[in-house]
């Protein structure tokens, strides 16, 4: 174990007395990786500006703000300067003040001026909602505060859009709700004078894409009316907030980044689960071990929080705690889940029980990564990496909110990035945060918001649409009789609403209900679209706040799962087959050649199978870096540096685990890569059969048949080809041609969001032993966003380069024959996975570069 711990003259903060006393336990101790310590900041003051009106200044005062810190008050006087201005500081350091002052102070001057507040979740606008209202309440009694989201009732809507001077509202509702019937909403854009955007970090990806896109949709309307709102972006710490503020906002923005802010002294502690069976390489669960730690932390009365990778995850460990609470002879209902699906009421009584203490423990998704105030824990557990730097600390910064010590926890996985971060715990602590990326070009989703913007106002000859001028977009729609082009003006002429046919989030905007058959058929939870055939289909055990419902029924056409109470020591785990058919192959090239374009339709080519050894389940996209990670010449190496020195030419030929490295040992079996391939592509999901897995062993006690429609999504696909010789090549060299295709894919899947710099769900991979329009094994990497985003065009043309650092990661493991920190276990794959993966890597480098 490493450490920079400082003197025991420490030890009677409670963050370190209870560090301590886990470190003392034998089989915690052994599989500490690192421990860091950072030192307590003392608190640095500026001033608020002299002609704050005198009502705000005792508000301010009434809540304990006498003097703002000095990022506090530099973003105040940018924004009362009339200047578009990002706040980027850690957790808990204030931001919100950044934001209220100048906009109360703005409605004290002119009461008929109105500012939109902008959240990513509905949960983080109702929190903000208190403490604004209480605010505007104690400098003037008159400043109406509303949150206007889908929960908000019709009956309310009407004396929002008339009385409301702070809107508080989320991206979504903003491109739904409120600019396609800006008609009705005139007064706020007449009058619009600051738009706030918090948490702006969070729009990235296509998430990101789409909401530029309605912020050009917002300026536009507001340029219709006469107002010119200024920004106002907070930001948890990343690389280039400044760059995605602007990319988000198409205007210059002022950074304020030196933090004011006070902070207690903070532990992190990096924990590896033990390995358990050195032969396969597997670990002790991380789920297990999270168990165990939060266990004694809760046992300590130390307010935790845990985060987990997926919902399935939060409720199995909360399952788990409460059992735990029970053995403590402490009451099992003082641990709390908290998740998307949950309904609105819920969410809220769990938030406020974890703000007044009443609750010990809480399990969330990444759901409170964000800013919802619930008060000061002192334990944060992170179960796995997260995927980023910026999550990492964005979790670890809810524990110690205020100025009190806290310690943080982050189990590692058997997922490669989490066993190279055990290995060198220097990538969190020392490697700058990532950037965030975001495409508000992308030819898809610029489309989709050019009709939206249509829908909303007439287009003008000339008029440009973020940077560019829509011209062909706009005659193309017009072939299409979506508009009609009348004078010097492009008109709506559709009976379709557009915005409602563009999710921001998802493919679908659909969501699924469930209702509680014992209770009347009250709704009791909400699903998305694409989450429903996995987790809701008929015979699912649903677990909701930490208990057990039976589905009796997935009624698909009504969108509405049947659920009663049942106890049950399992839980159900569904699994899923894709198909991939072959639209058109648009650019394609031999093994070295460069690319050239084919625009060969192959509409009636058969469907692509997605083989796997374990009947029917996807291939799972986990343990990769996310959105926004340095390009791989930034970071550090995978693997130990002696490996790297070796792919450089130079260096031992035994790696520091005592494993051959791959130029030493790996058999040439000629170039297996026939073709590097883009295209479109129809990929078909179809959940087929479900797993029953005990609670406690983990063991597969069954299996049972899911009945779903089949889910098509259009989209662009990258895939590799290869000869017809490498069956029989790779076996003669010792290897499996399934297993090693497999093992490529998971790597790919590794290695891609890095170099892509995107969200690893954004990619699927695919691998196939015989693809049935060629008889030629492949392997498939996919864009899941309808349409695609982009990423399998630039894999297309870095695959040399991803297929390299895929060879890396692999020659980085010390395992012998594959295990889940690279191929996947050799109890799934085979003995031969490892092997064969890296036959097929090292060849195809090799002889491509």
């Amino acid at each position: 174990m490493s450490s920079n711990l400082s003197p025991q003259s420490e030890a009677d903060e409670p963050a370190r007395v209870l560090l301590e006393s886990l470190l003392r336990v034998p089989h915690i101790r052994n599989n500490v990786a690192h421990v860091h310590e950072i030192p307590p900041r003392e608190a640095k003051y500026g001033e608020f500006p002299g002609d704050l009106d005198p009502r705000l200044i005792q508000a301010l005062q009434a809540r304990g703000y006498n003097r703002p810190y000095t990022h506090q008050a530099a973003a105040i006087q940018h924004a009362m300067n009339e200047k578009n201005v990002v706040v980027v500081t850690p957790t808990a350091s204030g931001k919100t003040l950044c934001f209220n002052v100048p906009v109360i102070q703005r409605v004290l001057e002119e009461p008929e001026a109105r500012a939109l507040y902008l959240f990513p979740t509905k949960a983080l606008a109702q929190d903000q909602y208190g403490e604004l209202h209480q605010l505007t309440q104690a400098a003037d009694g008159q400043i109406k505060v509303y949150t206007f989201d889908g929960d908000t009732p019709s009956s309310a809507r009407k004396a929002i859009r008339s009385a409301g001077s702070l809107i508080l509202t989320n991206p979504d509702m903003l491109h739904v709700g409120i600019l396609p019937l800006h008609t009705q909403w005139i007064r706020l854009f007449e009058n619009l004078r600051y738009i706030v955007i918090d948490e702006i970090h969070a729009y990235r990806g296509v998430f990101g894409s789409h909401v530029a896109n309605v912020l050009r949709r917002l300026q536009r309307i507001c340029a219709f009316y006469g107002s010119a709102p200024t920004f106002i972006c907070a930001s948890a710490t990343i690389a280039n907030p400044r760059e995605i503020s602007e990319q988000l906002l198409g205007a210059d923005v002022e950074l304020v980044s030196e933090n004011g802010a006070p902070s207690g002294r903070k532990y992190f502690m990096l924990y590896n689960p033990p390995v358990i069976n050195e032969e396969l390489g597997i670990r002790r669960g991380v789920v297990n071990e999270t168990r165990r730690l939060a266990a004694r932390t809760l046992a300590a009365e130390a307010q935790t929080i845990v985060f987990a990778r997926s919902r399935m995850r939060v409720e199995v460990l909360l399952n788990y705690l409460r059992k735990t609470m029970r053995k403590l002879h402490k009451n099992p209902m003082r641990v709390a889940g908290y998740r998307g699906g949950y309904l609105p009421n819920e969410r809220r009584l769990i938030e406020q029980g974890v703000k007044s203490g009443e609750i010990l423990g809480v399990v969330s998704t990444n759901a409170l990564e964000l800013g919802i105030d619930i008060g000061q824990l002192r334990v944060a557990i992170i179960a796995g990496y997260p995927g980023s730097i910026s999550a990492t600390w964005q979790q670890a910064g809810r524990a110690g909110r205020k100025a009190e010590s806290s310690l943080a926890i982050m189990v590692a996985s058997s997922a490669p990035l989490d066993q190279y971060l055990a290995a060198n715990p220097h990538f969190l602590f020392g490697q700058a945060p990532e950037s965030a990326v975001v495409n508000p070009d992308h030819v898809q989703i610029y489309a989709e918001h050019v009709k939206c913007a249509a829908f909303e106002l007439p287009f003008e000859d000339g008029e440009h649409f973020g940077g560019f001028h829509p011209l062909p977009l706009l005659q193309y729609l017009e072939d299409q009789q979506i508009l009609r082009h009348t004078g010097n003006r492009w008109h709506w002429s559709s009976d379709v609403y557009p915005s409602e046919h563009v999710s921001l989030r998802s493919a679908s905007s659909e969501n699924f209900v469930v209702v509680n058959t014992s209770d009347r058929n009250q709704v009791m939870a909400e699903v998305d679209f694409d989450s429903a055939p996995m987790l809701i289909h008929t015979e699912a055990i649903y677990m909701h706040l930490g208990e057990t419902y039976y589905i009796d029924k997935l009624d698909w056409d009504r969108r509405t799962a049947y659920a009663r109470p049942q106890q049950s020591d399992y839980y159900t785990d569904a699994l899923s087959k894709t198909d991939i058919r072959v639209l058109r192959v648009d650019q394609t090239c031999d093994a070295f050649a460069a690319s050239s374009e084919d625009e060969t339709a192959s509409e009636d080519q058969p469907s692509t199978k997605h083989e796997r050894l374990k009947a029917g389940e996807e291939y799972p996209l986990t343990a990769t870096p996310t959105a926004g990670l340095p390009a791989s010449k930034d970071l550090p190496p995978y693997g130990p540096e002696e490996i790297r020195r070796q792919m450089q030419g130079s260096g031992p030929e035994e790696n520091e685990a005592g494993i051959p490295l791959p130029a030493a040992t790996v058999p040439m079996i000629g170039q297996p890569m026939l073709s590097r391939n883009f295209g479109e592509v129809v990929v078909s999901t179809l959940v087929a059969k479900f797993k029953k897995i005990r609670f406690e062993t983990h063991e597969n006690i069954g299996y049972g048949d899911v009945s779903v429609p089949v889910l098509e999504t259009q989209t662009e696909a990258y895939w590799l080809t290869l000869s017809a010789e490498t069956k029989d090549r790779i076996e003669v060299a010792g290897g499996d041609l399934g297993a090693a295709l497999n093992g490529m894919a998971t790597l790919l899947a590794q290695a891609a969001p890095l170099h892509l710099l995107c969200d690893p769900s954004d990619l699927r991979a695919v691998p196939m032993v015989r693809a049935p329009h060629d008889d030629l094994p492949a392997v498939y990497l996919c864009d899941r966003y309808p349409g695609g985003i982009g990423l399998a065009r630039k894999f297309f043309d870095i695959d040399l380069q991803v297929l390299a650092a895929a060879r890396d990661i692999l020659a980085g493991c010390p395992c012998a024959t594959g295990c889940p920190s690279c191929v996947g276990p050799e109890i799934e794959l085979g003995t031969n996975a490892k092997r064969g993966a890296m036959i097929l890597l090292e060849s195809i480098v090799r002889r491509a570069g």
